[in-house]
């Protein structure tokens, strides 16, 4: 059962952009036959997708006790204080401020995000870094989930 779920897809543009991309591969490639071309078109296109789905298909799950951010799994328990930020905070979080220790699921098309402390430096980070396009619902659902 999922308390909490949400996908951090990649925006529409993103998959224009990669039909772009393969009309410029195979356009590039018409000089060495119209064969080649669209042979070119479309293995750019389905690596591009197939790429840009990867990088998209990241979730993020609250299920009773645990915590899951891409593939790590996270005990509830281990979470300490939430920290919501806006775009300007989330910013300084992921660059000046970063801890290169810390655990990150970073996704640059999500501009806010919610930083949670972890108790007792669990599994050797000192944080969570959590882009998110819901900060206020996830930090609520994290606190209910804590009791």
């Amino acid at each position: 059962m999922h308390i909490y779920e949400e996908r951090l897809s990649v925006p529409r543009s993103w998959w224009g952009l990669i039909a772009l991309g393969g009309a410029g591969l195979g356009i590039g490639a018409i000089p060495f036959g119209m064969f080649v071309a669209v042979t070119a078109a479309a293995v750019g296109i389905t690596v591009s997708a197939a790429l840009v789905h990867a990088h998209g298909n990241v979730r993020i799950l609250v299920t009773p006790g645990t915590l899951v951010i891409g593939k790590r799994a996270i005990p509830i328990e281990a979470l300490g204080a939430t920290e919501i930020l806006d775009e300007r905070e989330a910013f300084e979080w992921r660059t000046v401020r970063a801890n290169p220790y810390a655990l990150l699921l970073l996704r640059s098309y999500v501009p806010t995000a919610l930083r949670i402390e972890l108790r007792n430096a669990w599994g050797g980070a000192p944080y969570v870094y959590v882009s998110t396009r819901q900060p206020m619902n996830l930090a609520a659902v994290l606190a209910f989930s804590r009791g």
